[in-house]
């Protein structure tokens, strides 16, 4: 699916030749990889989070699952291993490498969060903390287009925090994402047009969510966007020059020199979405 958004500040036309040039693309030892973004609905009692956990190798390969992982959540000032503690969880593997649990919503946000990953003899951990986000104002189709005249045009708007610097992940749907931070529009409502060119079709129902994120996730979803490109999701085939948060803590006294880090991020952001059905 190709999308766009507006405004475009510029365009680009390539031309080339049709001759097949094979390139060698890296290779490395199997990595670990970590889709731990957690979304929050503050309004819900309890969260059942999913915490998938893949192998991945070279450039462009898809990851395989890394069953039999042990993953720990817990609040980083606890320092028991009681499951039963309300600062404490242990995901289950109800699926391979898909790592699950519920537990009060609370338990998410407040306070700083550590994952631990403990897999094939190395121990993995990431800290953060929960970030707020805004309420979506207004979701509607419009009537604009760009080039064809066949795009979908969906017009966005939400009202900015005003006291704390904000910045933003959108999830449009079929693996397409967004980032924007509040440094030109802070504290007031913002609004703009993100426009689909293939595969939305009349009756489609669309969910689109603002997730709350930090400057650091901010900047990783940034290079992940642009290094994933138009046909292939962030989460989908990570790359290995773009690290996220999780480090290898095996051996504590080399945690700066460990080259065996894993890819992916651990996040804890709150949620808003809503849906639209294209006519």
């Amino acid at each position: 699916m190709k999308k766009y958004l507006i405004p475009l500040l510029s365009l680009l036309f390539l031309s080339a030749c049709e001759d097949v040039v094979e390139i060698d693309t890296p290779t490395e030892a199997p990595r670990l990889f970590v889709d731990g973004v957690i979304r929050i609905d503050a309004a819900m009692p309890s969260t059942t989070v999913s915490i998938k956990v893949g192998l991945t190798s070279s450039f462009f390969e898809s990851t395989e699952s890394a069953a039999g992982a042990e993953v720990i959540i817990r609040n980083e000032s606890y320092t028991g291993t009681d499951v039963s503690d309300e600062n404490f969880m242990v995901l289950s593997e109800n699926f391979p490498g898909v790592y699950e649990g519920t537990k009060n919503t609370d338990f998410f946000t407040t306070g700083e969060l550590q994952l631990t990953i403990g897999y094939d003899d190395q121990v993995y951990s990431a800290t953060t903390s929960y970030v707020p986000a805004v309420p979506i104002d207004k979701l509607e189709q419009g009537d604009g287009s760009l080039f064809t005249g066949d795009e979908i045009e969906i017009v966005v708007a939400f009202t900015d925090a005003p006291e704390r610097d904000d910045y933003y992940l959108f999830d449009f749907d079929f693996n397409e994402y967004l980032v924007t931070e509040d440094a030109f529009y802070q504290g007031q409502t913002f609004e703009f047009s993100y426009f689909y060119d293939d595969g939305v079709d009349s009756g489609r129902e669309i969910s689109i969510s603002l997730i709350g994120v930090d400057h650091s996730l901010f900047n990783y979803m940034n290079q992940v966007i642009v290094q994933a490109g138009a046909e292939q999701g962030p989460f989908q085939t990570p790359s290995a020059t773009v690290r996220g948060n999780i480090i290898n803590i095996t051996d504590p006294e080399n945690i700066d020199g460990q080259n065996n880090f894993a890819l992916g991020y651990f996040a804890v952001c709150q949620t808003y979405t809503k849906t639209i059905t294209i006519e």
